[in-house]
């Protein structure tokens, strides 16, 4: 039995509607789910809520809560920080928890902020744009980013961790094994493990092809371990289908680094569960 707290439906970028997502978590007897689309943005973006749709989102998970109580089912957002503009801390009175994720750094020229999760061609031209071409400091900057959210406002969960690694197809541009790269896994963890945050461990890259790895890779996640910091397990998933894509493979990945557990809300209270690779032990 799995569960997964992050999750996008049709109020955002996903594909298919809060209903759909229940009915198939049923099917799949899963133990928990969180509905956690895109926040609303300040700025014109198609794949996260319009903000008059927020209340119409809480108030439908709110009624599947009450309608559904084989599962437990939670609400929250994916929040992006983007300094003075938007934090995770914003929603805190409204959500039972949040998944605070970085995906812009800094504004192009023209004043629109840079989305390096976007096209590989919209990267390139923040890239240049932005930083001149020294990939170095824009990857060393979405990591200041990172830590930033943490120290000012400390979501539940760190969402995809390294996802900027995606705009590095073959390791082109840098490697991660280069001490500059290792060095700011190392501090972003090391902050981590004074905060009380969560690192997910993000499934979506390898069932889009887009990463070998999972967010963050396996060596991040060794350091994850040695840190003791608490960790949960989520597809990303913008289509009910993939609602434990890729789940038994990744849980088998985790336990040969020596994980034991998987933090999950039970009863409203985040705790580990010991898990295998056919999900949560309950």
């Amino acid at each position: 039995m799995w569960t997964n707290f992050h999750t996008h439906n049709n109020y955002c970028d996903g594909k298919g509607t809060l209903e759909e997502y229940v009915k198939l978590a049923k099917a799949k007897k899963m133990l928990g789910l969180g509905f956690s689309s895109h926040a609303p943005l300040p700025f014109p973006r198609s794949w996260c809520m319009k903000p008059e749709d927020l209340p119409s989102y809480l108030r439908d998970i709110a009624l599947l809560k009450s309608t559904t109580p084989e599962i437990e089912i939670y609400t929250s957002l994916e929040i992006d920080f983007i300094p003075g503009i938007i934090s995770p801390d914003q929603y805190n009175d409204q959500l039972d928890y949040t998944i605070g994720s970085i995906h812009f750094v800094e504004n192009l020229s023209n004043g629109t902020p840079w989305e390096i999760d976007g096209p590989h061609a919209l990267f390139l031209e923040g890239l240049e744009n932005i930083f001149h071409g020294e990939i170095r400091e824009a990857i060393i900057r979405y990591f200041e980013l990172t830590r930033e959210m943490i120290e000012q406002s400390n979501p539940t969960i760190i969402g995809h961790l390294d996802k900027i690694k995606i705009q590095n197809p073959g390791m082109k541009f840098w490697n991660e094994q280069d001490q500059w790269y290792q060095l700011e896994i190392a501090k972003t963890i090391d902050l981590i493990a004074d905060s009380n945050a969560i690192v997910e461990v993000n499934t979506r890259g390898i069932y889009q092809q887009k990463s070998l790895t999972t967010y963050p890779s396996p060596w991040v996640l060794e350091l994850v371990h040695k840190k003791n910091i608490p960790i949960t397990l989520s597809s990303d998933a913008h289509h009910p289908n993939d609602i434990i894509n890729q789940f038994p493979e990744t849980a088998r990945l985790l336990l040969d680094i020596g994980f034991k557990s998987i933090t999950i809300p039970n009863e409203g209270n985040w705790r580990p569960f010991l898990f295998n690779t056919h999900g949560i032990i309950h």
